[in-house]
């Protein structure tokens, strides 16, 4: 089993707030996404490639105010009422991160071995204006973040990737550090699925952090504000 990291989440009010924070924190305008009609959410993309993080990029995320309700629970927690709040004060912030497999229901399968449940496998699709993006994603019916957010969520691509089109953004992903009060049974979820180059740091508290090579120096996303 092998895993990499494909994007880090943002979640943002709305996505008008999301490109000013990526303006005002990396210097650089996020390209245009598309809707997730399953979610009722759209997004804005950033590619973020590294020679150690190969393909990854920034979503932006935001629930869209034009969808309606879904039919089922937003992913990545962004229905939690105390974390919307807590953007909505404070301004968009790095709170989760999705790595791709090659085979996801195998992938799933390892976690479960583990005690971790990942949920539903589900396919999902966006349109962009640069074609149809489709894939199929690991969901839990209450769109938990697992571990605090720091388990990433498994995503596996079809024939196309977002970054296959996205421009370049002069910005690259430098590390991504986790930190968790349970870092033993994490760092054990983390090795099942593939990810055997992420580390886990003892923590009190679960914590995001992702360090940015920038055109304006070294630029540090966290979790934990």
């Amino acid at each position: 089993m092998s895993a990499r990291l494909d994007h880090l989440v943002v979640l943002a009010d709305t996505l008008a707030a999301g490109a000013a924070w990526c303006e005002a924190r990396l210097g650089v305008t996020p390209a245009a996404g598309g809707r997730h009609a399953l979610f009722g959410t759209h997004n804005h993309l950033l590619a973020v490639g590294s020679p150690g993080f190969a393909q990854a990029y920034l979503e932006v995320i935001a629930i869209d105010p034009d969808a309606g309700a879904p039919q089922r629970t937003r992913w990545f927690d962004m229905d939690d009422a105390s974390l919307r709040a807590d953007v909505r004060r404070d301004g968009p912030r790095l709170m989760h991160w999705v790595a791709r497999v090659p085979d996801l229901a195998q992938a799933t399968a390892a976690l479960a071995a583990q005690g971790v449940d990942c949920g539903e496998c589900l396919r999902a699709s966006r349109m962009t204006p640069r074609g149809l993006l489709e894939w199929r994603i690991a969901v839990r019916p209450d769109g938990q973040r697992l571990f605090g957010g720091c388990l990433p969520t498994l995503i596996e691509w079809g024939a196309v990737h977002p970054t296959d089109s996205l421009p370049a953004s002069g910005i690259a992903l430098h590390a991504l550090r986790l930190q968790h009060p349970d870092a033993a049974p994490l760092q054990a979820a983390l090795h099942a699925c593939g990810l055997t180059d992420i580390g886990v740091t003892p923590a009190a508290a679960p914590g995001i952090e992702a360090v940015l090579h920038t055109p304006r120096g070294a630029v540090v996303l966290s979790s934990t504000l």
